[in-house]
């Protein structure tokens, strides 16, 4: 059985976490499909947003620890390394927006890759936990980064020293998450996002993307620096051509991505 699974469709690549029976925990192999899967989605011009979801009753359980007994600490820093830092970096650095359809529980690690999407999505029955102290180690896949950004440092703080378990009501109402969705249409409406996602104009996407990466480390001059700059990318577009067309003409617009 494959651990991930992957198919394209009305421009969306759709990458699928399986190791249901171990609620999609990370072992290495799983780590490097996700990777090549995301690597190829970048790569191919048809995929226009990436979606990211779980099999299965939950999202990710973090780590699978079963690969975790006793590791020395090269080891495990090479195992933090190779399956989550390059993980998260791929998730930001792809200018194509990307989706993290949150289907149930979201631990450790596995909450911290679905925060480092572009869009988190979950159903009613999701939750949040920043288990890592639980077994006595700090957040890692940049959680201790991400999470102070979304939610405050101070809740952020208490959220990885208590790992208290977060709903998905409760996600959206801080902030951490964008929307959630009863069950039963989870699915049908996280999946119609990404389609939407998928015929817009992907280049200013992923241009917005490369700005918000990098808004936090900017003086307000640098940002509108690079606003400026970035905008002039946009502008060259085909599909500012075609925006502006469409918007004169009185129709809707045919987003190519290009």
């Amino acid at each position: 059985m494959s651990a991930v699974l992957f198919i394209k469709e009305n421009g969306v690549g759709y990458i699928t976490l399986n190791r249901p029976d171990k609620y999609n925990s990370f072992n290495r192999e799983m780590a490097m499909a996700l990777q090549g899967y995301l690597d190829e989605c970048e790569k191919d011009d048809e995929v226009r947003c990436i979606y990211i979801t779980g099999a299965g009753k939950g999202f990710c359980a973090g780590q699978d620890l079963a690969e975790a007994i006793n590791p020395t600490p090269e080891e495990f820093a090479r195992m933090v390394r190779d399956h989550y830092n390059a993980t998260i970096l791929r998730l930001r650095h792809i200018e194509k927006p990307i989706i993290a359809a949150v289907n149930g529980i979201a631990a450790g690690a596995g909450a911290n890759i679905a925060l480092a999407c572009d869009i988190v999505l979950a159903n009613e029955s999701a939750s949040f936990l920043q288990a890592f102290s639980k077994i006595g180690l700090i957040p890692d896949s940049g959680g201790t980064y991400m999470l102070p950004r979304l939610v405050g440092m101070q809740r952020a703080a208490a959220l990885m020293m208590t790992a208290e378990k977060v709903s998905a009501k409760d996600a959206v109402a801080m902030g951490m998450i964008y929307k959630s969705f009863a069950d039963d249409v989870f699915e049908a409406e996280s999946k119609q996002m990404a389609v939407n996602l998928a015929q817009m104009p992907t280049k200013g996407i992923g241009l917005t993307k490369r700005l918000l990466n990098s808004t936090f480390d900017h003086t307000l001059e640098q940002q509108l620096d690079m606003e400026m700059e970035v905008q002039g990318l946009a502008g060259s577009t085909h599909d500012f051509g075609e925006g502006v067309m469409a918007f004169l003409q009185k129709r809707k617009p045919e987003f190519k991505g290009k």
